[in-house]
């Protein structure tokens, strides 16, 4: 009984994970105006489903966030994108 209670054994073995750390990729790149003509980059912000991916997921900053976002609905309202799609990428 002594050796069960000194071995200690995990029903999920403890994670080691290291997660990098995420950064905004516009204050990085050095970039101040987001452009709601150029489709292409914006999808990198938009699921398969057309949603906006969120911060956590994307890494960008608040300031970022909302320019981003209303790059997205421009570009919407002009029908450079499509507000709902079925496998956009």
């Amino acid at each position: 009984m002594a050796e069960n209670q000194s071995e200690i054994r995990y029903l999920n073995p403890p994670s080691v994970e290291v997660k990098k750390k995420k950064y905004c990729r516009f204050k990085k790149a050095g970039i101040k105006y987001i452009d709601y003509k150029d489709a292409d980059f914006l999808l990198k912000f938009v699921n398969e489903q057309g949603k906006l991916l969120p911060r956590r997921l994307t890494g960008t900053s608040v300031k970022f966030q909302r320019k981003v976002s209303t790059a997205v609905k421009r570009a919407r309202h002009l029908a450079l994108m499509p507000y709902v799609a079925d496998q956009l990428k």
